[in-house]
């Protein structure tokens, strides 16, 4: 069988959030099915395929994405379209989608990311990876923000939840990552099948007797450090929860790992006791060097990566209930709300060794047992028409 994978963002290297799912999800369909991926690449050095991907795929066109968020948004406010959508419509993109399915026997089409259904053809086996309610983000952002941003971002909203609703009455199935967003979205008026398909996470990749860096740094966080979520929680913990962990542990280190720290990140190092990394080959080493790691999200959707990983690696993991939402926690973490109760939280585990390992244990016992890719893949194969392996 021939299955069309469209992405927003090429699955590789699966280094964040959305490369890791795609990533896990592609090689999981190529091990049962001929794929041809189209997709996105955010530099034009990445456009010629890594042999990885090479290696999985049946054929590779990935296209290099220049428009600017100031030319989608005009293009969007012209034609009436949600400007993320615009952002990513793209003619090389669409020739490319129109050749593979000229060109080769496709069975199925499997779109990552609601900016691709765009391109998905009217007819088919068609399976919409939604992942999130992307509209709800621009909702919950357009609250926060001040005139004349807030009026954009609630038009965003409104937009792209008609968009998504649309996609969702065409397709074959709309997949999300947890039983909360499959939930939101049908409370929004999404109809048509909607399935859930939960994250996974690679339990040998991510262990225990991964070797520590020598750093440190007892708290760790983990992200794209230029994402605006993990931007606003770096912050939140380093100002408001960590002066209050410092009081009873003043040598405590607060290390925030991750990729293209925006300034606002990189002046928090200037705080007593907080690293920021940037960009590093490997964030386990800083996982396994850890005490503990903290998911402190105010504004997430769906199952958090960054919290899977370290529950793997049996680090304990203090999260607000927003970044716990969609995993299935029960005695594998700590959630807490607001900075009192945080910081009581993290101080708790970090006065109490046997109590923080005992956590860890639990937590990557529950990763073994619950959330393995492969069993949280297996829904796949029927929803785009093949046999399970």
């Amino acid at each position: 069988m021939d299955i069309l994978f469209l992405a927003h963002r090429a699955p590789f290297p699966p280094d964040r959030g959305d490369r890791i799912r795609s990533y896990h999800v592609l090689r999981h369909l190529a091990a049962r099915a001929r794929v041809h991926l189209v997709a996105f690449v955010d530099e034009a050095q990445e456009a010629n395929p890594a042999p990885e991907l090479q290696a999985l795929t049946a054929s590779c066109t990935l296209v290099h994405r220049r428009k600017s968020r100031a030319l989608a948004l005009i293009e969007g406010l012209a034609t009436g379209c949600a400007a993320s959508v615009a952002a990513f419509a793209d003619r090389q993109v669409a020739q490319a989608v129109r050749r593979v399915l000229a060109e080769h026997p496709i069975g199925a089409i499997y779109a990552f990311s609601g900016q691709m259904a765009q391109y998905l053809p009217p007819t088919g086996r068609r399976v919409m990876d939604f992942v999130d309610v992307d509209s709800a983000k621009f909702a919950d952002l357009s609250g926060k923000a001040s005139v004349p941003m807030s009026w954009l971002l609630a038009r965003e909203a409104r937009l792209l939840a008609r968009f998504e609703r649309e996609v969702a009455a065409r397709v074959d199935a709309s997949l999300f990552v947890s039983d909360a967003e499959a939930a939101l979205f049908l409370s929004g008026g999404g109809d048509g099948r909607v399935d859930v398909v939960e994250n996974g996470i690679d339990a040998v990749t991510f262990a225990p007797d991964v070797a520590p860096e020598p750093s440190g740094a007892d708290i760790v966080f983990t992200g794209q450090m230029d994402y605006a979520p993990n931007v606003e929680a770096a912050t939140w913990f380093a100002t408001e929860v960590l002066p209050t962990v410092q009081r009873t542990h003043p040598q405590v280190r607060f290390a925030i790992v991750g990729r293209a720290p925006t300034a606002a990140v990189r002046d928090l190092a200037r705080r007593p006791g907080v690293i920021v990394t940037g960009a590093v080959a490997d964030t386990r080493p800083w996982l396994s060097a850890a005490k503990l790691a903290v998911a402190p999200l105010h504004l997430a959707r769906g199952i958090q990566n960054k919290v899977l990983e370290a529950m793997a690696m049996a680090l304990p993991v203090v999260a607000t209930p927003t970044a716990a939402e969609g995993i299935d926690h029960r005695g594998t973490l700590r959630v807490a709300d607001g900075p009192e109760p945080f910081a009581a939280a993290v101080t708790a585990l970090l006065n109490d060794v046997d109590a923080a390992d005992a956590l860890g244990r639990a937590a990557r016992a529950q990763v073994l047992a619950r959330y393995d890719w492969n069993v949280r893949l297996q829904p796949l194969a029927g929803l785009l028409g093949f046999p399970e392996a």
